[in-house]
């Protein structure tokens, strides 16, 4: 998808010279997926303690034994 940014060209070098991206559009779109890792990270952090499992650890790891 074609779109036209007006990004300040000092911070578009100094993205480039950090990630060693020769091209704008790689500098771009690893800090969007990067953005979005982040702000997916940060909504589990949030649930933290708010989701309760009723799970009996010491069965779920017993193991049927093969016949």
């Amino acid at each position: 998808m074609r779109t036209t940014l007006d990004i300040p060209q000092p911070l578009m070098d100094e993205a480039q010279h950090l990630l060693g991206f020769t091209s704008k559009t790689d500098v771009v779109v690893l800090a969007l997926r990067e953005l979005i890792r982040r702000k997916r990270i940060e909504e589990l952090q949030a649930l933290m303690g708010s989701v309760t499992l009723e799970i009996d650890l010491p069965r779920s790891r017993r193991r049927r034994r093969a016949r």
